[in-house]
């Protein structure tokens, strides 16, 4: 059976795992269309989007407009007349007039099981609010915030110590495995569309660097929550001598003191009082220095108890 004749809208390394997949199942992309390359770095190099790369290796056109509702890029989607279009991570909103192009409409892939965590952010606030269960949900689009109908959805447990990075690599990967099973039963003639009920759902928004200050008041868990919903980007942090300090990675400790008060260091880690507990500092960033260890950190900077972090 000849493939579906697709457009791909992706942008980062989350949306690879599925433009790979639709060229492996034999489907007939026809273009891609992503952001714009960025320049990044200190010598500020125009970088392509990784899906971009994909695309140029299998000798598919990429279109790379600034803004995807411009009559323009409707008008050249449209003479593309593709049977669906499959969005990961696109990075702008699609207007109606493009939504009605497909005779399948638009099909997305969105990184919570809907209708919890619709929104840009959806891997870091599940992580941040201390959920145990994520996991990929294909959505038949329409013109709002990640509403539309529900077509497949696919839960993995969130480990205990699990990070936004880890946590984003799996779902990429079960993204590319759900757009398998969406597009299996489309051309099947078995895929059911799923109503989302509005009074589950909460909001995912973007995160602000200013989201991540870490709060020494609140509970040991809540911190360790934080700390993982912001690594890597854009960091979880607090001061030490009016200085940024990041933290990578942390966990519950035993006893409790003032909260941003230094109590122990050692080998394993720096403890800090918080809430109605404490918390261990395993990895962990001075502004202007590199990520490392509590134990490499500790031999170039000199802590003891009684020292504090935060304002």
């Amino acid at each position: 059976m000849a493939g579906l004749r697709i457009i791909f809208m992706g942008t980062p390394d989350f949306a690879c795992p599925t433009l790979t997949r639709l060229i492996e199942r034999g489907e007939d992309v026809i273009a891609v269309v992503t952001q714009p390359d960025r320049p990044k770095g200190r010598g500020q190099k125009l970088v392509p989007p990784p899906v971009k790369v994909i695309a140029e290796e299998h000798g598919i056109p990429v279109l790379q407009p600034q803004k995807v509702r411009a009559p323009e890029v409707i008008t050249r989607i449209r003479e593309l007349n593709p049977d669906l279009i499959v969005v990961v991570a696109f990075g702008q909103i699609l207007p109606q007039s493009l939504l009605d192009i497909p005779r399948h409409g638009c099909i997305n892939i969105h990184a919570s099981l809907l209708p919890r965590y619709r929104g840009a952010a959806p891997i870091n606030w599940c992580l941040i609010n201390g959920e145990t269960e994520t996991g990929i949900t294909t959505m038949q689009m329409d013109a709002g915030l990640d509403t539309g109908d529900m077509l497949v959805k696919r839960a993995i447990p969130i480990g205990p110590d699990e990070d936004a990075q880890s946590l984003h690599d799996r779902l990429s990967l079960l993204g590319a495995e759900t757009i398998d099973e969406t597009l299996d039963r489309l051309q099947a003639g078995t895929l059911t569309r799923e109503k989302q009920d509005d009074t589950l759902t909460c909001y995912a928004p973007m995160l602000k660097k200013e989201d991540g200050l870490v709060d020494w008041k609140q509970e040991p868990q809540q911190i360790k929550n934080l700390v993982r919903g912001f690594t890597p980007w854009p960091g979880a942090y607090t001061t030490l001598d009016d200085k940024t300090l990041k933290l990578y990675k942390v966990s519950v400790a035993n006893g409790c003191g003032r909260p941003g008060d230094i109590m122990a260091v050692g080998k394993d880690g720096i403890i800090v009082g918080c809430g109605s507990g404490s918390l261990c500092i395993e990895e962990l960033q001075l502004e202007g220095r590199k990520r490392l260890s509590a134990s490499d950190f500790l031999a170039g900077c000199r802590l003891e108890p009684g020292n504090r972090l935060g304002h």
